[in-house]
Protein backbone atom coordinates (compact mmCIF):
# COMPACT_ATOMS: atom_id res chain seq x y z
CA UNK A 1 0.00 0.00 0.00
CA UNK A 2 0.92 3.37 -1.35
CA UNK A 3 1.03 5.42 2.38
CA UNK A 4 3.22 7.66 3.60
CA UNK A 5 1.90 9.13 7.06
CA UNK A 6 3.26 12.25 8.35
CA UNK A 7 6.71 11.43 8.35
CA UNK A 8 6.88 11.08 4.37
CA UNK A 9 4.90 14.19 3.79
CA UNK A 10 7.17 16.00 6.44
CA UNK A 11 10.24 14.85 3.75
CA UNK A 12 8.32 15.83 0.49
CA UNK A 13 7.04 18.62 1.34
CA UNK A 14 9.88 20.00 1.71
CA UNK A 15 11.50 18.82 -1.39
CA UNK A 16 8.74 18.75 -4.34
CA UNK A 17 6.89 21.42 -2.62
CA UNK A 18 7.65 25.17 -4.82
CA UNK A 19 10.31 26.53 -6.10
CA UNK A 20 8.49 28.46 -8.54
CA UNK A 21 5.13 26.26 -7.86
CA UNK A 22 4.94 24.94 -11.81
CA UNK A 23 5.37 28.13 -12.80
CA UNK A 24 3.74 27.66 -16.19
CA UNK A 25 4.55 30.97 -18.51
CA UNK A 26 3.06 30.36 -22.38
CA UNK A 27 3.54 31.46 -25.67
CA UNK A 28 1.39 32.07 -29.36
CA UNK A 29 0.01 28.77 -29.76
CA UNK A 30 2.35 27.74 -32.96
CA UNK A 31 2.38 24.02 -34.20
CA UNK A 32 -0.40 21.51 -34.05
CA UNK A 33 2.09 18.89 -36.20
CA UNK A 34 2.07 15.54 -34.47
CA UNK A 35 6.43 15.39 -33.83
CA UNK A 36 8.65 12.25 -32.96
CA UNK A 37 12.36 12.25 -31.80
CA UNK A 38 14.60 10.20 -33.90
CA UNK A 39 14.39 6.67 -33.96
CA UNK A 40 17.58 4.60 -33.36
CA UNK A 41 18.78 3.56 -36.33
CA UNK A 42 20.52 0.05 -37.57
CA UNK A 43 23.79 1.90 -36.65
CA UNK A 44 22.41 3.78 -34.09
CA UNK A 45 21.52 0.86 -31.41
CA UNK A 46 21.37 2.35 -27.96
CA UNK A 47 23.26 0.78 -24.91
CA UNK A 48 21.86 0.58 -21.49
CA UNK A 49 22.36 3.35 -18.98
CA UNK A 50 25.59 2.73 -17.11
CA UNK A 51 24.49 2.93 -13.17
CA UNK A 52 27.42 3.60 -10.31
CA UNK A 53 27.04 4.37 -7.12
CA UNK A 54 25.64 7.39 -6.00
CA UNK A 55 28.18 9.32 -3.61
CA UNK A 56 26.83 9.20 -0.33
CA UNK A 57 23.92 7.02 -0.85
CA UNK A 58 23.33 3.23 -0.19
CA UNK A 59 23.05 0.37 -2.88
CA UNK A 60 19.40 0.86 -3.14
CA UNK A 61 20.32 4.59 -5.41
CA UNK A 62 21.82 4.34 -8.68
CA UNK A 63 23.28 7.43 -10.21
CA UNK A 64 24.42 8.15 -14.37
CA UNK A 65 24.95 10.77 -16.73
CA UNK A 66 23.34 9.84 -19.97
CA UNK A 67 24.17 11.95 -23.24
CA UNK A 68 21.53 13.06 -25.42
CA UNK A 69 21.87 15.52 -28.42
CA UNK A 70 21.62 18.91 -27.88
CA UNK A 71 19.12 19.25 -30.80
CA UNK A 72 17.09 16.58 -31.68
CA UNK A 73 16.41 17.17 -35.19
CA UNK A 74 20.66 16.55 -35.64
CA UNK A 75 21.49 13.46 -33.47
CA UNK A 76 24.76 13.37 -34.66
CA UNK A 77 25.22 17.13 -33.22
CA UNK A 78 26.92 18.54 -30.12
CA UNK A 79 25.29 16.63 -27.13
CA UNK A 80 24.67 17.38 -23.72
CA UNK A 81 24.50 14.77 -20.25
CA UNK A 82 21.44 14.48 -18.37
CA UNK A 83 22.33 13.67 -14.27
CA UNK A 84 19.69 10.82 -13.54
CA UNK A 85 19.29 8.78 -10.24
CA UNK A 86 16.98 5.68 -9.63
CA UNK A 87 16.13 3.87 -6.34
CA UNK A 88 15.79 0.09 -7.38
CA UNK A 89 12.20 -1.66 -6.47
CA UNK A 90 12.31 -2.86 -2.99
CA UNK A 91 10.46 -5.66 -4.32
CA UNK A 92 12.62 -6.83 -7.27
CA UNK A 93 11.33 -10.02 -7.93
CA UNK A 94 7.72 -8.58 -8.61
CA UNK A 95 9.27 -5.55 -10.19
CA UNK A 96 7.05 -4.44 -13.06
CA UNK A 97 9.69 -2.17 -14.97
CA UNK A 98 10.99 1.63 -14.02
CA UNK A 99 8.31 4.94 -13.06
CA UNK A 100 10.24 8.35 -14.27
CA UNK A 101 9.31 10.77 -11.94
CA UNK A 102 9.56 15.03 -12.60
CA UNK A 103 8.86 17.54 -9.44
CA UNK A 104 8.05 20.24 -11.46
CA UNK A 105 8.99 23.96 -11.47
CA UNK A 106 10.30 24.37 -14.54
CA UNK A 107 13.57 23.44 -12.87
CA UNK A 108 13.67 21.72 -10.34
CA UNK A 109 15.73 18.43 -9.61
CA UNK A 110 14.54 15.51 -10.22
CA UNK A 111 17.46 13.77 -8.94
CA UNK A 112 17.16 15.63 -5.76
CA UNK A 113 13.46 14.02 -5.76
CA UNK A 114 14.43 10.90 -5.75
CA UNK A 115 17.56 10.95 -3.61
CA UNK A 116 15.56 12.50 -0.47
CA UNK A 117 12.28 10.86 -1.07
CA UNK A 118 13.00 7.01 -3.01
CA UNK A 119 11.53 4.79 -0.43
CA UNK A 120 8.30 6.85 -0.23
CA UNK A 121 7.90 6.76 -3.66
CA UNK A 122 8.86 3.36 -3.87
CA UNK A 123 5.86 2.90 -1.86
CA UNK A 124 3.70 4.62 -4.22
CA UNK A 125 4.27 1.75 -6.87
CA UNK A 126 3.86 -0.79 -4.38
CA UNK A 127 7.73 -1.48 -4.08
CA UNK A 128 7.51 -2.41 -7.80
CA UNK A 129 9.29 0.12 -9.90
CA UNK A 130 12.92 1.29 -10.04
CA UNK A 131 11.70 4.88 -9.31
CA UNK A 132 13.98 7.17 -11.91
CA UNK A 133 14.61 10.77 -11.30
CA UNK A 134 16.60 13.01 -13.87
CA UNK A 135 17.36 16.76 -13.97
CA UNK A 136 15.84 18.00 -16.74
CA UNK A 137 17.88 19.46 -19.49
CA UNK A 138 19.23 23.41 -18.31
CA UNK A 139 18.51 22.45 -14.73
CA UNK A 140 20.47 21.03 -12.01
CA UNK A 141 23.01 18.48 -12.85
CA UNK A 142 22.42 18.80 -16.69
CA UNK A 143 23.29 21.55 -18.36
CA UNK A 144 22.08 24.18 -16.01
CA UNK A 145 20.96 27.45 -17.61
CA UNK A 146 23.48 30.02 -16.58
CA UNK A 147 23.45 34.14 -16.97
CA UNK A 148 26.67 35.17 -15.21
CA UNK A 149 30.05 34.13 -15.22
CA UNK A 150 30.78 33.67 -11.56
CA UNK A 151 28.90 33.21 -8.53
CA UNK A 152 29.69 36.78 -7.46
CA UNK A 153 28.55 38.45 -10.28
CA UNK A 154 25.02 36.76 -9.79
CA UNK A 155 24.89 38.18 -6.10
CA UNK A 156 25.89 41.25 -7.07
CA UNK A 157 23.41 41.54 -9.86
CA UNK A 158 20.21 40.15 -7.29
CA UNK A 159 22.14 42.03 -4.24
CA UNK A 160 18.91 43.96 -2.32
CA UNK A 161 16.17 43.06 -5.31
CA UNK A 162 12.78 42.79 -4.32
CA UNK A 163 9.19 42.33 -5.69
CA UNK A 164 8.23 45.67 -6.68
CA UNK A 165 5.86 47.39 -4.62
CA UNK A 166 5.94 51.15 -6.41
CA UNK A 167 5.69 52.55 -9.94
CA UNK A 168 9.43 53.73 -9.15
CA UNK A 169 10.44 50.08 -8.26
CA UNK A 170 8.82 48.72 -10.61
CA UNK A 171 10.49 51.33 -13.92
CA UNK A 172 13.75 50.06 -12.04
CA UNK A 173 12.65 46.27 -12.25
CA UNK A 174 12.24 46.96 -16.05
CA UNK A 175 15.68 47.45 -17.05
CA UNK A 176 17.01 44.52 -14.95
CA UNK A 177 14.64 42.02 -16.82
CA UNK A 178 16.04 43.33 -19.70
CA UNK A 179 19.58 43.00 -18.65
CA UNK A 180 19.22 40.14 -17.09
CA UNK A 181 18.02 38.75 -20.63
CA UNK A 182 20.89 39.96 -22.08
CA UNK A 183 23.22 38.27 -19.34
CA UNK A 184 21.21 34.93 -19.77
CA UNK A 185 21.97 34.81 -23.78
CA UNK A 186 25.90 35.81 -23.39
CA UNK A 187 26.68 33.01 -21.15
CA UNK A 188 23.79 30.15 -22.06
CA UNK A 189 23.90 31.26 -25.98
CA UNK A 190 22.55 28.19 -27.67
CA UNK A 191 21.38 26.34 -24.99
CA UNK A 192 18.59 28.05 -24.50
CA UNK A 193 16.67 27.43 -27.60
CA UNK A 194 16.61 23.48 -26.99
CA UNK A 195 15.32 23.47 -23.02
CA UNK A 196 11.53 23.50 -24.08
CA UNK A 197 9.27 21.05 -22.51
CA UNK A 198 9.26 19.50 -26.11
CA UNK A 199 12.83 18.45 -25.77
CA UNK A 200 12.51 17.08 -22.39
CA UNK A 201 9.75 15.00 -23.43
CA UNK A 202 12.15 13.44 -26.21
CA UNK A 203 14.72 12.81 -23.31
CA UNK A 204 12.38 11.17 -21.35
CA UNK A 205 11.79 9.00 -24.40
CA UNK A 206 15.21 8.27 -24.81
CA UNK A 207 15.41 7.41 -21.20
CA UNK A 208 12.27 5.17 -21.34
CA UNK A 209 14.21 2.96 -24.33
CA UNK A 210 17.29 2.88 -22.33
CA UNK A 211 15.97 1.04 -19.16
CA UNK A 212 14.27 -1.31 -21.01
CA UNK A 213 10.64 -0.31 -21.05
CA UNK A 214 8.56 -1.19 -24.35
CA UNK A 215 6.00 1.72 -22.48
CA UNK A 216 6.51 4.55 -20.14
CA UNK A 217 5.23 4.13 -16.24
CA UNK A 218 5.27 8.28 -15.69
CA UNK A 219 4.68 10.22 -12.39
CA UNK A 220 4.49 14.08 -13.46
CA UNK A 221 3.83 16.47 -10.66
CA UNK A 222 3.06 20.21 -11.41
CA UNK A 223 4.56 21.52 -13.94
CA UNK A 224 6.37 17.87 -14.36
CA UNK A 225 2.32 17.07 -15.31
CA UNK A 226 2.93 19.56 -18.90
CA UNK A 227 6.05 17.73 -19.85
CA UNK A 228 3.54 14.28 -19.16
CA UNK A 229 0.96 16.15 -21.48
CA UNK A 230 3.86 16.79 -24.11
CA UNK A 231 5.04 13.22 -23.92
CA UNK A 232 1.41 11.91 -24.39
CA UNK A 233 0.90 13.92 -27.43
CA UNK A 234 4.69 13.49 -29.17
CA UNK A 235 5.10 9.82 -28.26
CA UNK A 236 0.61 8.16 -29.00
CA UNK A 237 0.81 4.55 -28.08
CA UNK A 238 4.44 4.87 -26.01
CA UNK A 239 2.40 5.01 -22.28
CA UNK A 240 1.74 2.28 -20.01
CA UNK A 241 0.61 4.39 -17.30
CA UNK A 242 0.90 8.27 -16.19
CA UNK A 243 -0.43 10.10 -13.05
CA UNK A 244 -0.91 13.62 -13.10
CA UNK A 245 -0.95 15.54 -9.56
CA UNK A 246 -1.09 18.99 -9.33
CA UNK A 247 -2.31 19.72 -13.25
CA UNK A 248 -0.94 22.76 -15.70
CA UNK A 249 -3.44 23.35 -18.49
CA UNK A 250 -1.34 22.69 -21.37
CA UNK A 251 -3.04 25.71 -23.89
CA UNK A 252 -2.48 28.20 -21.38
CA UNK A 253 1.18 27.37 -20.38
CA UNK A 254 1.34 27.65 -23.86
CA UNK A 255 -0.77 30.29 -25.70
CA UNK A 256 1.56 33.24 -24.10
CA UNK A 257 3.45 34.36 -21.06
CA UNK A 258 0.40 36.40 -20.61
CA UNK A 259 -2.07 33.51 -20.58
CA UNK A 260 0.27 31.32 -18.35
CA UNK A 261 0.59 33.90 -16.00
CA UNK A 262 -2.61 35.15 -15.72
CA UNK A 263 -3.69 31.03 -14.95
CA UNK A 264 -0.97 30.94 -12.83
CA UNK A 265 -2.42 33.66 -10.63
CA UNK A 266 -5.73 32.91 -10.47
CA UNK A 267 -6.66 30.44 -7.57
CA UNK A 268 -4.13 31.76 -4.79
CA UNK A 269 -7.02 34.55 -3.74
CA UNK A 270 -9.36 31.80 -3.04
CA UNK A 271 -6.70 29.15 -1.54
CA UNK A 272 -6.02 32.79 1.13
CA UNK A 273 -9.71 33.10 1.33
CA UNK A 274 -10.00 29.48 2.72
CA UNK A 275 -7.01 30.03 4.79
CA UNK A 276 -8.89 32.85 6.36
CA UNK A 277 -12.33 30.75 6.68
CA UNK A 278 -11.01 27.79 8.03
CA UNK A 279 -8.74 29.96 10.79
CA UNK A 280 -12.16 31.66 12.14
CA UNK A 281 -14.05 28.20 12.19
CA UNK A 282 -10.63 26.93 13.59
CA UNK A 283 -10.87 25.55 17.88
CA UNK A 284 -9.78 28.27 20.07
CA UNK A 285 -6.36 28.42 20.31
CA UNK A 286 -5.75 26.74 16.95
CA UNK A 287 -5.31 29.93 14.56
CA UNK A 288 -3.51 32.68 15.78
CA UNK A 289 -4.77 35.27 14.18
CA UNK A 290 -8.38 34.68 15.76
CA UNK A 291 -9.44 35.68 19.10
CA UNK A 292 -8.52 39.53 18.65
CA UNK A 293 -12.16 40.88 19.60
CA UNK A 294 -12.55 41.40 15.04
CA UNK A 295 -13.30 38.43 12.30
CA UNK A 296 -9.81 37.12 10.97
CA UNK A 297 -10.96 38.57 7.43
CA UNK A 298 -10.53 42.05 9.15
CA UNK A 299 -7.12 41.31 11.11
CA UNK A 300 -5.58 40.04 8.25
CA UNK A 301 -7.09 43.42 5.87
CA UNK A 302 -5.70 45.56 8.16
CA UNK A 303 -2.24 43.95 7.87
CA UNK A 304 -2.31 43.97 4.00
CA UNK A 305 -3.36 48.03 4.30
CA UNK A 306 -0.56 48.49 6.54
CA UNK A 307 2.29 47.05 4.58
CA UNK A 308 0.42 49.36 1.87
CA UNK A 309 0.86 52.38 3.49
CA UNK A 310 4.17 51.75 5.21
CA UNK A 311 7.11 49.03 5.56
CA UNK A 312 6.52 47.07 8.74
CA UNK A 313 9.27 46.71 11.07
CA UNK A 314 11.14 43.46 11.32
CA UNK A 315 13.55 43.99 14.10
CA UNK A 316 14.48 40.10 14.63
CA UNK A 317 14.85 39.08 11.24
CA UNK A 318 18.82 38.47 10.31
CA UNK A 319 19.71 41.39 9.49
CA UNK A 320 16.63 43.45 11.10
CA UNK A 321 14.62 45.03 7.94
CA UNK A 322 11.21 45.99 7.16
CA UNK A 323 8.50 44.39 5.15
CA UNK A 324 7.25 46.08 2.16
CA UNK A 325 3.97 45.01 0.76
CA UNK A 326 5.80 42.95 -1.96
CA UNK A 327 7.77 41.07 0.40
CA UNK A 328 4.05 40.44 2.18
CA UNK A 329 2.91 38.55 -1.08
CA UNK A 330 5.84 37.12 -1.60
CA UNK A 331 5.86 35.44 2.21
CA UNK A 332 2.27 33.83 1.00
CA UNK A 333 3.86 31.96 -1.63
CA UNK A 334 5.08 28.70 -0.10
CA UNK A 335 2.85 28.64 3.02
CA UNK A 336 -0.47 28.64 0.84
CA UNK A 337 0.75 25.55 -1.04
CA UNK A 338 1.62 23.60 2.54
CA UNK A 339 -1.95 23.12 4.14
CA UNK A 340 -0.31 21.49 6.99
CA UNK A 341 2.12 24.90 7.98
CA UNK A 342 -1.25 27.13 8.12
CA UNK A 343 -1.00 27.40 11.95
CA UNK A 344 2.35 28.58 11.70
CA UNK A 345 1.62 30.50 8.91
CA UNK A 346 -1.58 32.61 11.36
CA UNK A 347 1.31 32.82 13.47
CA UNK A 348 3.63 35.21 11.45
CA UNK A 349 0.34 36.68 9.77
CA UNK A 350 -0.47 37.26 13.41
CA UNK A 351 2.96 38.91 14.58
CA UNK A 352 3.33 41.12 11.33
CA UNK A 353 -0.08 42.43 12.19
CA UNK A 354 1.09 43.46 16.26
CA UNK A 355 3.96 45.07 14.51
CA UNK A 356 6.99 42.44 14.23
CA UNK A 357 7.15 40.70 10.65
CA UNK A 358 10.63 39.73 11.14
CA UNK A 359 9.22 35.96 10.61
CA UNK A 360 7.53 37.08 7.34
CA UNK A 361 10.60 39.10 5.93
CA UNK A 362 12.93 35.97 6.66
CA UNK A 363 10.23 34.06 4.04
CA UNK A 364 10.53 37.03 1.47
CA UNK A 365 14.44 36.90 1.71
CA UNK A 366 14.57 33.06 1.06
CA UNK A 367 12.55 33.54 -1.88
CA UNK A 368 14.02 36.38 -3.26
CA UNK A 369 17.76 35.52 -2.42
CA UNK A 370 20.33 35.31 -5.42
CA UNK A 371 19.05 31.45 -5.08
CA UNK A 372 15.76 32.18 -5.08
CA UNK A 373 15.85 34.50 -8.40
CA UNK A 374 18.23 31.74 -10.41
CA UNK A 375 15.57 29.75 -9.73
CA UNK A 376 12.80 31.45 -10.96
CA UNK A 377 14.67 32.75 -14.02
CA UNK A 378 15.54 28.73 -14.93
CA UNK A 379 11.88 28.69 -14.64
CA UNK A 380 11.31 31.78 -17.51
CA UNK A 381 14.14 29.97 -19.39
CA UNK A 382 12.12 27.07 -19.93
CA UNK A 383 8.60 28.58 -20.14
CA UNK A 384 9.61 31.29 -21.97
CA UNK A 385 10.64 29.42 -25.07
CA UNK A 386 7.23 27.38 -24.83
CA UNK A 387 5.29 29.89 -24.95
CA UNK A 388 6.81 33.46 -25.46
CA UNK A 389 5.61 36.59 -24.45
CA UNK A 390 3.26 38.75 -26.61
CA UNK A 391 3.87 42.53 -25.12
CA UNK A 392 7.30 43.98 -24.60
CA UNK A 393 8.47 44.34 -21.18
CA UNK A 394 7.76 48.10 -21.19
CA UNK A 395 3.96 47.26 -21.01
CA UNK A 396 4.30 46.48 -17.50
CA UNK A 397 1.85 48.88 -16.29
CA UNK A 398 -1.06 47.24 -18.32
CA UNK A 399 -0.17 43.32 -17.82
CA UNK A 400 0.66 43.71 -14.57
CA UNK A 401 -2.60 45.48 -13.97
CA UNK A 402 -4.24 42.61 -15.91
CA UNK A 403 -2.58 40.37 -13.77
CA UNK A 404 -3.46 41.67 -10.96
CA UNK A 405 -6.95 41.49 -11.85
CA UNK A 406 -6.53 38.00 -12.57
CA UNK A 407 -5.08 37.16 -8.95
CA UNK A 408 -4.56 40.04 -6.32
CA UNK A 409 -2.15 38.16 -4.37
CA UNK A 410 0.00 36.57 -6.75
CA UNK A 411 -0.32 39.28 -9.95
CA UNK A 412 2.44 41.36 -9.20
CA UNK A 413 4.91 39.00 -7.98
CA UNK A 414 4.51 36.05 -10.56
CA UNK A 415 4.12 38.84 -12.97
CA UNK A 416 7.61 40.28 -12.31
CA UNK A 417 9.02 37.05 -11.84
CA UNK A 418 8.05 34.90 -14.52
CA UNK A 419 6.52 36.89 -17.05
CA UNK A 420 8.90 39.96 -17.14
CA UNK A 421 11.92 37.84 -18.37
CA UNK A 422 9.90 36.45 -21.45
CA UNK A 423 8.67 39.74 -22.33
CA UNK A 424 12.25 41.69 -22.06
CA UNK A 425 13.35 40.77 -25.18
CA UNK A 426 14.25 37.14 -24.15
CA UNK A 427 17.09 36.15 -25.98
CA UNK A 428 16.07 32.50 -27.75
CA UNK A 429 13.26 30.69 -29.51
CA UNK A 430 12.77 26.93 -29.93
CA UNK A 431 11.72 25.86 -33.73
CA UNK A 432 10.77 22.03 -31.74
CA UNK A 433 8.74 23.45 -28.69
CA UNK A 434 5.22 21.88 -28.74
CA UNK A 435 2.16 23.36 -28.59
CA UNK A 436 -0.83 20.92 -29.34
CA UNK A 437 -3.17 19.10 -30.15
CA UNK A 438 -3.25 17.88 -26.84
CA UNK A 439 -6.45 14.60 -27.01
CA UNK A 440 -4.30 11.77 -28.19
CA UNK A 441 -5.57 8.72 -26.80
CA UNK A 442 -3.73 6.25 -24.33
CA UNK A 443 -4.70 2.34 -23.94
CA UNK A 444 -5.44 3.19 -20.50
CA UNK A 445 -6.61 6.26 -19.00
CA UNK A 446 -4.26 8.64 -17.40
CA UNK A 447 -4.80 9.31 -14.08
CA UNK A 448 -5.44 13.34 -12.93
CA UNK A 449 -5.06 14.27 -9.08
CA UNK A 450 -6.00 17.13 -7.95
CA UNK A 451 -6.88 19.22 -5.00
CA UNK A 452 -10.08 21.41 -4.86
CA UNK A 453 -7.99 23.94 -3.11
CA UNK A 454 -5.01 24.23 -4.81
CA UNK A 455 -2.89 27.56 -5.43
CA UNK A 456 -0.34 26.67 -7.32
CA UNK A 457 -2.55 25.59 -10.37
CA UNK A 458 -5.91 25.94 -10.15
CA UNK A 459 -8.60 23.12 -9.57
CA UNK A 460 -10.41 23.86 -13.38
CA UNK A 461 -6.85 23.18 -15.18
CA UNK A 462 -7.73 19.22 -14.02
CA UNK A 463 -11.23 19.23 -14.97
CA UNK A 464 -10.50 20.89 -18.63
CA UNK A 465 -7.80 18.72 -18.94
CA UNK A 466 -9.72 15.93 -18.42
CA UNK A 467 -12.15 16.55 -20.93
CA UNK A 468 -9.23 17.50 -23.25
CA UNK A 469 -6.78 14.41 -23.02
CA UNK A 470 -7.87 11.52 -25.48
CA UNK A 471 -8.61 9.18 -22.22
CA UNK A 472 -8.24 10.38 -18.75
CA UNK A 473 -9.74 10.33 -15.40
CA UNK A 474 -9.82 12.71 -12.40
CA UNK A 475 -9.48 12.07 -8.73
CA UNK A 476 -10.32 14.98 -6.48
CA UNK A 477 -8.89 15.49 -3.23
CA UNK A 478 -11.67 17.57 -1.26
CA UNK A 479 -8.99 19.90 0.43
CA UNK A 480 -6.09 21.84 -0.12
CA UNK A 481 -2.52 21.54 -1.00
CA UNK A 482 -0.11 21.67 -4.08
CA UNK A 483 0.60 19.07 -5.48
CA UNK A 484 -2.45 16.87 -3.49
CA UNK A 485 -0.02 14.65 -1.14
CA UNK A 486 0.64 18.09 0.62
CA UNK A 487 -2.19 16.63 3.16
CA UNK A 488 -2.25 13.05 3.48
CA UNK A 489 -5.15 11.00 2.39
CA UNK A 490 -5.05 7.23 2.62
CA UNK A 491 -7.90 7.09 0.01
CA UNK A 492 -5.70 8.58 -2.79
CA UNK A 493 -2.69 6.89 -1.63
CA UNK A 494 -4.70 3.62 -2.17
CA UNK A 495 -5.95 5.02 -5.33
CA UNK A 496 -2.49 5.58 -6.77
CA UNK A 497 -1.06 2.44 -6.09
CA UNK A 498 -3.80 0.60 -7.41
CA UNK A 499 -3.82 2.46 -10.77
CA UNK A 500 0.38 2.01 -11.08
CA UNK A 501 0.49 -1.30 -10.05
CA UNK A 502 -2.91 -3.29 -11.38
CA UNK A 503 -4.04 -0.16 -13.79
CA UNK A 504 -7.05 0.27 -12.87
CA UNK A 505 -8.36 4.20 -12.59
CA UNK A 506 -11.15 5.40 -10.05
CA UNK A 507 -14.38 5.99 -11.51
CA UNK A 508 -15.27 9.27 -12.64
CA UNK A 509 -15.96 11.87 -10.67
CA UNK A 510 -14.44 10.33 -7.53
CA UNK A 511 -13.60 12.32 -4.64
CA UNK A 512 -11.12 11.23 -1.89
CA UNK A 513 -11.04 13.32 1.86
CA UNK A 514 -7.96 14.05 3.69
CA UNK A 515 -6.96 12.25 6.73
CA UNK A 516 -6.22 15.65 8.32
CA UNK A 517 -7.25 19.25 8.07
CA UNK A 518 -5.50 22.50 8.01
CA UNK A 519 -6.01 23.65 11.67
CA UNK A 520 -6.94 20.35 13.13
Amino acid sequence: MAQGGTAQRRRLRGRVAVAAAVLCLAAACATTQQATAPTPGPGRARPGIAWTGCEGLDAKFQCARVPVPLDWSEPDGPHLELAVIRHLASRPQERIGSMFMNPGGPGQSGVELVRGGGDDFDAWGGGRFDVVGWDPRGTGGSSPVECFPSEADETTFWQGVTIPSTAAESAAYQARAVELARRCGEVSGKLLSHISTADTARDLDALRELVGDKQLTYVGLSYGSMIGQTYLNLFPGRTRAMMLDGIVDAVEYTTSAETRTVDNVSSADEVFAQFVKLCQEAAAGRCALAGHGEPVTQRVETLFAMARRAPIPAPHADPPGTLSYGDLQMSTFNPLRLPLTWPQFAKDLDAAAAGDASALLTSARQMQSPAGFASATTSAAISCVDGPARSPVSQWPQEIARFTEAGKLWGTVLGWWLWAPCAADWPADDADRYAGPWNAPTENPVLLIGARYDAGTPYRNAQTTEKRLGNAVLLTLNGYGHPSYQVPSKCIDQARERYLVDLVAPPKGAVCQPDQQPFG
